[in-house]
């Protein structure tokens, strides 16, 4: 069977059948690890995170998570740049995925909607550019009695602001309005990504794990999108969830991916290629299993020091809080909880949190 220039049949399987059932052992267990684990939701938050800020290094590029977590409240502390944008964006992305049906994100609807061309979410950026698109036909239609400048002034700025809306919430730009000098225009990413979904439907027969790897192989291969490169290891991630391999969350690839050798990343041919990102799966799981026992681990300590406090008190939401978010400062303390930041330094200094960034203003605080 040859898939997007991968020819299975000639695989040699005495390498890949050993880590092959390692990675599927490893997500396994970890994935029933999860399903009863009283901190799966705050595992899941987390790893958002920590995927999102890996994607973005596996392109090359530092997010910071302090900063990501700032961005993600709203709460930043500086102008965002473009690639915490684009980490943010891979953020949501994971987030939408993982709280939709298992397999949403592989039909054409999902697909269309992650890229905000078709089906948009009402009341989003792209509904505000339909509002936008009827006030200017409206403006066009009443030049009679409105001043034809002032209107074209007011509709460039609400096609801008819609515009910049779309790009913050991570939504790809609609390919009739791209820049040809930036972007290909005879690169024909419906058909590529129509292509692309023919090829997974053929790997219905193979194991999970060994489906993923050549689906995103497959990505590779093919690059529906001229953007967005990244979202084919999200939609690969999700692939293991509509087959059943990763029921309560969302595989972390990137976490995984970065955890290998250099050598090993930028491995040449089909073969190798797969075993990547099946050595990938095992090594996001381990480090899964790894993270989900320190945390419950601390979750413990920390409930030490709920005995004898009212039923009022703000500290079971605040490890709730810390256990859900790879950091916290105390404005983002204060703002989650609805309480004053000082009030929100006590309620740390009381938990005995660990300070991480090492200053005397603008603190952090997390559970490593």
């Amino acid at each position: 069977m040859k898939i997007a220039g991968i020819d299975l049949d000639k695989l040699s399987w005495r390498e890949i059948a050993v880590p092959l059932a390692i990675a599927e052992d490893g997500l396994a267990r970890l994935d029933e690890r999860l399903r009863a684990s009283p901190i799966r939701e705050g595992w899941v938050a987390r790893t958002h995170f920590y995927d999102a800020a890996g994607s973005l290094w596996l392109d090359g590029e530092l997010v910071h998570l302090e900063d990501l977590v700032l961005h993600d409240a709203a709460m930043d502390a500086r102008t965002p740049t473009h690639e915490l944008t684009r980490a943010h964006a891979v953020l949501r992305t994971r987030r939408r995925i993982a709280s939709a049906a298992a397999d949403w994100a592989l039909t054409q609807e999902g697909l269309a909607s992650l890229l905000g061309r078709e089906l948009p979410v009402q009341g989003g950026p792209a509904s505000a550019l339909r509002e936008t698109e009827h006030r200017e036909e409206k403006a066009a239609s009443d030049e009679s009695e409105t001043d034809e400048a002032w209107a074209a002034e007011l509709a460039a700025i609400d096609a801008i602001v819609s515009r910049s809306s779309a790009v913050l919430a991570g939504e790809a730009a609609s390919p009739s309005n791209r820049k040809p000098d930036i972007y290909d225009p005879d690169w024909n990413e419906e058909a590529r990504l129509e292509e692309w979904r023919d090829d997974i439907k053929r790997l219905d027969n193979l194991p999970p794990v060994l489906a993923v790897a050549a689906a995103i192989v497959a990505w590779e291969n093919i690059e529906p999108l001229q953007s967005a490169a990244w979202l084919g290891r999200v939609l690969g991630a999700s692939i293991l969830r509509a087959r059943g391999k990763a029921r309560f969350h969302l595989p972390c690839l990137c976490v995984g991916l970065r955890a290998l050798p250099r050598e090993t990343r930028f491995a040449r041919g089909a073969g190798p290629r797969l075993l990547t990102f099946i050595q990938a799966i095992t090594a996001a799981a381990e480090q899964g299993l790894k993270d989900h026992d320190r945390w419950i681990l601390a979750r413990h300590q920390l409930e030490r020091h709920l005995a004898g406090r009212r039923s009022t008190s703000k500290l079971p939401a605040l490890i709730e809080l810390m256990l859900t978010t790879p950091l916290a400062s105390a404005q983002l303390i204060a703002k989650r909880l609805e309480i004053t930041p000082r009030a929100a330094q006590d309620l740390i200094a009381e938990l005995g949190i660990r300070e991480i960034t090492g200053r005397g203003r603008y603190r952090a605080w997390a559970i490593i």
